[in-house]
């Protein structure tokens, strides 16, 4: 399996709370399988939960900062996504300026206190798997704007299968 990573370190919340999204590429080609996922900030030594939601989302998506896909696994080819600003199918991208008005599907929710960080990584039964061809894609994403907005680090890992 071909594994890739999407992410942005030192971000700074720019006005909408998505902070990585991958949209699957048209079928018929791979499904994208998120393996793992990690948000952390070091823009303040002050203590605070923050709430995070991994949700699906339909067209309108959000404005985005392009993000390349980086290869995880040195002889792999190119992932089918590519960097992107609009959430159109076969993109992936960071740090949403806006979220656009498509509908969110939460997927899971949890908390994790900012100096510590959040990490989800899947155990196998239970990835996240995002049909090509899907009308929608996943979204790390704080359903809530924390207090701080600077030094935020994200990302998904995801394999294709």
């Amino acid at each position: 399996m071909n594994e890739f990573s999407v992410g942005g370190e030192n971000l700074t919340i720019i006005g909408a709370n998505t902070m990585v999204f991958i949209n699957p590429a048209a079928a018929p080609t791979v499904n994208i399988e998120c393996i793992r996922m990690w948000l952390g900030q070091t823009g303040t030594a002050t203590s605070a939960q923050i709430r995070v939601q991994v949700t699906t989302q339909v067209t309108a998506f959000p404005t985005l900062v392009s993000a390349t896909p980086a290869k995880l696994k040195r002889a792999s080819g190119a992932s089918v996504i590519t960097g992107g600003t609009a959430g159109a199918a076969g993109t992936s991208g960071i740090n949403a300026s806006a979220e656009g008005g498509g509908a969110k599907t939460v997927v899971w929710g949890d908390a994790f206190n900012n100096l510590n960080g959040y990490l989800w990584v899947a155990t196998p039964r239970e990835t996240l798997v995002m049909p090509a061809g899907s009308a929608s894609g996943v979204n790390l994403f704080l359903p809530g704007t924390p207090a701080t907005l600077s030094g935020w680090t994200a990302g998904i890992n995801y394999g294709e299968v």
